[in-house]
C-alpha cells in the first residue's frame, strides 16, 4: 500500500547532469532500469542504454537531442526503481528545466513514450533555432539576481543575453548571442561576481532566441495527450501548479524562452512545508543548489544503489 508523505517533495534534474556510465551502479541491481531504457530506446529506434554507457559515444550523449531523452529516461528509470521497492510517495514534484517532463511523467500528467519523442524533437528544435557557434551561456557566480539582469541589459546592444536560470543564491546562468554573452562576462566581473564561466553547451536555452522553437514545440504539444497530475507539481516558469491540460501546454513552450526560477521553485515548496527533497535522477547537481535554497530542509538524491539504500531507508523509516 503506497501513501503520500505530506512534507516530501521529489525533483528531476536536467541537461548537464548526464554523464557515461550514469546508473550503471543501479542497472546491476535493479532490472527496472534497463527496463525502462528498453522502452525509451523501442520509441526512438535508437539504442539509448548504449549511448550513456558507451564512453565512445560520450559526443553522441552530448548533443541536446540525444541528451534530452537519456535524461528524461534516467529520472524515470531511477523512479521506477523507487516505486518497485518503496511504499513512500512524495505529495511535490517539480523538475530544473528539462527535468519538469520527467516529473510530468512520474507524476502521471505525461505517458513516457510520446514523452521520449517530444524531448528529443524539442533537442532538435532547439538546436534548429540557433545553430552551433551562435549562441552561448555562462554562469555568473557571486552576484546579486538584479544585479546580473542589469550587467545583461547593458551588454546586450542590439543581441540577445539575459539571466536564464536563477540556480540559487549566487549563481544565475546567463544566455543569448555569444558575443553578447562575453560581454555580459566581463560586465559581471567589473560589478564584482566572483567568477564568470562560459558552459560547455551548443544552445543558448531560456532565453528570446529560443522562440522560434517554443513556437514549433507549441504544435507538437497540441498532438500529445496530457493529464491532470496526481500530486502536486510545480511548474519552473511561473512558480505554479497546473491541473488543466492546456495551461500544462502553455508552461511547456514558456519554459524554453524564459527563466528557470529554480530558487523561488524550492522556496515555494519550503514554504508550503516540504521539509525533505529528494534528487531523483543522475548525479547530484540539485542537491547542492537546494541545500543553498532551503537551509533547513533534508536533502537527498538517488543516482546509485549506495543512495537509494540510504533513502529508502532514511525515509521509510
Amino acid at each position: 500500500m503506497t501513501e503520500q508523505t505530506q512534507n516530501l517533495a521529489f525533483v528531476f534534474p536536467g541537461q548537464g547532469s548526464q554523464s557515461t556510465g550514469m546508473l550503471g551502479d543501479l542497472a546491476a541491481t535493479y532490472p527496472e532500469i534497463k527496463q525502462t531504457f528498453e522502452r525509451a530506446s523501442d520509441a526512438l529506434q535508437k539504442d539509448l542504454w548504449a549511448l550513456v554507457t558507451d564512453e565512445a559515444l560520450n559526443a553522441e550523449l552530448n548533443q541536446t537531442h540525444n541528451t534530452q531523452p537519456a535524461m528524461l529516461a534516467t529520472g524515470v528509470a531511477v523512479w521506477n526503481v523507487w516505486t518497485k521497492h518503496s511504499a513512500v510517495r512524495p505529495s511535490w514534484m517539480a523538475g530544473h528545466s528539462l527535468g519538469e517532463y520527467s516529473a510530468l511523467v512520474c507524476a502521471g500528467a505525461l505517458d513516457f513514450e510520446d514523452a521520449i519523442k517530444l524531448v528529443a524533437l524539442r533537442g532538435e528544435l532547439m538546436q534548429q533555432a540557433v545553430p552551433e557557434g551562435v549562441g552561448a551561456m555562462a554562469a555568473i557566480l557571486g552576484l546579486d539576481d538584479h544585479e546580473v539582469v542589469k550587467v545583461c541589459a547593458e551588454a546586450a546592444k542590439n543581441e540577445v543575453v539575459s539571466a536564464v536560470n536563477f540556480n540559487s543564491q549566487g549563481q544565475v546562468v546567463i544566455a543569448g548571442h555569444k558575443a553578447a554573452v562575453e560581454r555580459a562576462m566581463i560586465g559581471a566581473k567589473e560589478a564584482g561576481a566572483k567568477r564568470a564561466l562560459l558552459l560547455p553547451v551548443s544552445v543558448p536555452s531560456h532565453c528570446a532566441l529560443m522562440l522560434p522553437a517554443a513556437e514549433k514545440l507549441a504544435e507538437a504539444l497540441e498532438n500529445i495527450t496530457i493529464h491532470a497530475p496526481s500530486v502536486t507539481l510545480i511548474h519552473n516558469v511561473d512558480v505554479l501548479l497546473h491541473q488543466s491540460p492546456e495551461l500544462i501546454r502553455h508552461a511547456l513552450k514558456e519554459q524554453l524562452y524564459k527563466p528557470v526560477r529554480w530558487v523561488d521553485t524550492i522556496k515555494f515548496m519550503a514554504d508550503q512545508g516540504v521539509t525533505s527533497f529528494v534528487e531523483c535522477g543522475a548525479g547530484k547537481v540539485l542537491i547542492g543548489l537546494n541545500k543553498r535554497i532551503a537551509k533547513d530542509a533534508e536533502h537527498f538524491t538517488l543516482y546509485d544503489t549506495k543512495t537509494m539504500n540510504n533513502v529508502m531507508e532514511q525515509l521509510n523509516d
